[in-house]
């Protein structure tokens, strides 16, 4: 599991085409590689992948096709920037929200303005997965906990701080970016316990107990 908050920019050395699948190498200056094994899981931009080899300064991970297929990882090419998160420990502050770095879906930025010192930025996801999110709901954007501002159709907006702009990739988005979005884990279950056939929890529970 992850929390969404950004521990470090990386970049992309390598990309290496092996049977289908690909073999990413990612390096950062920003987090003590030493410290981690073989096998660990690592979010880059969001996508949970795992730790085949460790270097000084970075780690070796195997892409799979599904991965390739569902995500954005293969618009990835050498020198491109991601952001990382190790899987967090038991214990550690929660920052932002769970996220497991499965990714839902695909989505594409359609606007970017500014905003004071702030960024605005509207991202466009398919139909099928506007249901999930919600007015100052949390979404992971490229491995980032966010919260949403407003919603209109497909499209959601965000605001983005000085802060979040200057230690992730957000920074470097412009109409047409491409992102991995993860959904908020809390409204894929409530959906799946409102849409029993049985007897269990349902809309109409819910309303009458005040939680919807």
């Amino acid at each position: 599991m992850f929390t969404g908050i950004i521990r470090a920019k990386g970049s992309v050395t390598a990309m290496q085409r092996q049977g289908g699948d690909v073999r990413l190498t990612v390096s950062s200056a920003g987090l003590p590689w030493s410290d981690y094994d073989i096998g660990e899981s690592i979010a880059v931009n969001g996508v949970c992948l795992t730790a085949v080899a460790l270097h000084e300064d970075g780690f070796d991970t195997d892409v799979s096709v599904e991965t390739l297929d569902v995500t954005a990882l293969g618009k990835l090419s050498a020198g491109s920037d991601v952001n990382l998160e190790p899987a967090i420990s038991l214990g550690e502050r929660l920052g932002g929200h769970l996220v497991s770095g499965h990714v839902d879906c695909i989505g594409t930025v359609t606007s970017r303005t500014a905003d004071a010192r702030s960024i605005r930025i509207v991202i466009e996801i398919p139909s099928e997965y506007a249901r999930y999110v919600a007015k100052k709901g949390s979404v992971c954007i490229d491995g980032v906990s966010l919260t949403i501002n407003e919603v209109s159709g497909n499209s959601f907006e965000l605001n983005i701080i000085p802060h979040t702009a200057a230690v992730t990739t957000i920074d470097d988005y412009a109409v047409g970016t491409i992102v991995n979005v993860e959904v908020d884990l809390l409204a894929r279950y409530l959906e799946r316990l409102i849409s029993k056939d049985d007897d269990g929890i349902s809309l109409d529970f819910l309303k009458a107990h005040g939680y919807a």
